[in-house]
């Protein structure tokens, strides 16, 4: 059985830009109304799953960040499940519409949980903590959904389901499913070590000291690398999320 190379690689797919950055999430479905002139059962499903998941993940760097010392996204009120906090005026609204009017696809991100690497209790190793803190936490949830998903899905007939459309799947299925899958993709795709993604914290740790000052200033200019790989090589984003798609399928299924 290998439904991440079946029902969840065609997900993936259609979804890939949005699932990218959370901002763009309800422009996202405004495109589908505008495009299809309907939004689907899965369509509803999919991003009312992405949603809190971006949260998670935000969230999670600034509660472990509080863990070590800083508070700062605490006292900015960033501990928050409101989604309204996490919006970036650029990443979550001006750069989404711009690029469906220009390409009908979408890529943003929500507002960066402020994080005072100063204030940290050991600063260097802590940062990688907070760093990796959302990556982790998509991969718990990824697994934790995946065998839930099998356990649920037995019970329905699991075999039956890569051949079942997915507007047909049951709907606790259906949320579990692509709860794993979007964690997936979440995870990976902020583990790419490139600034501002979170797999640079890594990066960062391992590099001299001597060498912070320059890397500080290169980082002031890593988000163009970032819009590089999404739109002028998504043929390397897709060969990565579906090996780890597929990879996660093995695990859980």
């Amino acid at each position: 059985m290998a439904l991440s190379e079946g029902a969840g690689r065609t997900r993936f797919h259609h979804y890939g830009p949005w699932m990218l950055g959370g901002g763009a999430v309800l422009l996202g479905i405004v495109y589908e109304v505008a495009r299809k002139h309907i939004v689907s059962r899965t369509d509803v499903v999919y991003f009312l799953v992405l949603i809190p998941t971006i949260i998670i993940h935000e969230v999670s760097h600034g509660v472990v960040a509080n863990w070590c010392g800083d508070d700062t996204a605490k006292r900015a009120g960033r501990l928050s499940a409101n989604p309204l906090r996490h919006i970036d005026p650029v990443g979550s609204i001006l750069l989404p519409i711009l690029l469906i009017v220009t390409t009908g696809y979408a890529f943003g991100w929500a507002k960066p949980v402020p994080v005072d690497v100063g204030r940290l209790r050991h600063p260097r190793n802590q940062a990688v903590l907070v760093g990796l803190a959302g990556p982790f936490v998509n991969i718990v949830l990824a697994l934790a959904a995946g065998f839930a998903f099998r356990l649920v899905a037995t019970q329905s007939g699991l075999a039956s389901l890569s051949f079942t459309p997915l507007d047909q799947w049951p709907l606790l299925d259906l949320v579990l499913f692509f709860l794993g899958e979007v964690n997936v993709v979440i995870a990976v795709f902020n583990l790419i070590p490139i600034p501002p993604l979170d797999g640079s914290a890594v990066l960062e740790r391992l590099l001299p000291s001597s060498a912070l000052a320059s890397y500080y200033r290169l980082r002031s200019l890593s988000m163009v690398l970032v819009l590089v790989l999404v739109f002028a090589a998504p043929g390397v984003l897709d060969t990565i999320f579906n090996h780890a798609l597929q990879y996660w399928g093995d695990i859980v299924l």
